[in-house]
């Protein structure tokens, strides 16, 4: 997949435009840093109807973020997995969507197989698995789908970075068909590697394929510890960010400081610093959403999420 002139000649101008426009939001008076939206995998408990958590229902996602003063909100294929092309489901999401005043941003896509897969007929349904998904987010209104970049682990750092781009290459031809971003998240494994993740992205060479960072997700390998410098993978992913970033977070008023979350599960352990992670976002000129994932322990679900939020708006003051 080599890059033609006029590709490059793209990508550079593409850049550009990005650059310039992040640099135009900085200059207007009293707008905000960045806006705040919600990923519906921060109340998973409830609507898997599980630990406890009260029972949710996904058809009142729209209505529950719009509760708590957000307006953008991110879904998980997982809570309507039967629905994707149920065009009257759809239409009833789409409606309450639209009746809360809030927009839809993205779908975050999992167990529809590996994009990176070496056998090609594997990597081919993959492909096709995510079509759908594609089409319900286009009806939906939103601006990409979130989606994985696993390959086989047992090949080379190499080999999964090749398999990985031409998947999601593929994937991002059919996505620029209907105007929509393929975005990927850093979830484990070598896409948690910021220098292997930015390399997929120089090797898919497409201008929808970006990355989605999400603050918590730098483990490389959890069994072993290995992690990754969550400061520096988020520095490397900023210029591959589209619209999306996810703010994860876990338990807070654990002792550690005013804006740090801390994931305190046994192998899990994990502190981050909102104020220093946020500084390198703005710094980096993003002014889009930033969505909270909370998945804390300490508190029930919605009351994490307010706790993410009103972290996010101090810092975003702090720093503006």
């Amino acid at each position: 997949m080599s890059t033609p002139p006029s590709r490059r000649r793209f990508l550079q101008l593409a850049a550009a435009s990005f650059a310039a426009t992040a640099a135009g939001v900085r200059a207007q008076a009293g707008a905000p840093l960045f806006k705040i939206s919600l990923a519906e995998w921060s109340l998973n408990k409830g609507m898997f109807k599980r630990g406890g958590a009260e029972p949710l229902e996904h058809l009142d996602f729209c209505k529950i973020a719009r509760g708590l003063g957000i307006d953008g909100v991110e879904y998980v294929n997982q809570m309507f997995a039967d629905k994707a092309t149920d065009n009257a489901y759809l239409g009833e999401m789409k409606k309450r969507q639209d009746g809360e005043g809030v927009k839809g941003l993205l779908i975050m896509i999992d167990r529809e197989g590996n994009l990176g897969a070496p056998e090609a007929a594997a990597k081919a349904k993959t492909v096709e698995n995510h079509l759908k998904w594609l089409d319900a987010a286009a009806h939906l209104g939103c601006h990409s789908i979130r989606v994985n970049a696993a390959s086989d682990p047992k090949l080379s750092y190499e080999e999964q970075m090749k398999h990985a781009a031409e998947g999601l290459h593929n994937l991002c031809v059919e996505a620029d068909k209907r105007g929509l971003f393929v975005v990927v998240e850093n979830h484990g494994g070598l896409s948690s590697n910021g220098l292997w993740l930015t390399g997929v992205m120089k090797m898919a060479e497409h201008a929808r394929v970006g990355i989605l960072p999400d603050f918590g997700n730098f483990y490389i390998d959890r069994n072993k510890g290995e992690l990754y410098n969550p400061y520096k993978g988020l520095r490397e992913f900023m210029p591959w960010v589209k619209q999306a970033m996810s703010a994860k977070a876990y338990d807070w008023d654990t002792g550690a400081g005013k804006f740090y979350t801390e994931d305190r599960r046994e192998g899990r352990e994990m502190t981050l610093d909102y104020e220093r992670l946020l500084r390198i976002v703005v710094e980096a000129g993003y002014r889009g959403y930033i969505g909270i994932e909370y998945e804390g322990d300490k508190h029930p679900e919605i009351e994490g999420i307010k706790c993410t939020k009103q972290a996010l708006e101090e810092v975003r003051a702090l720093l503006g």
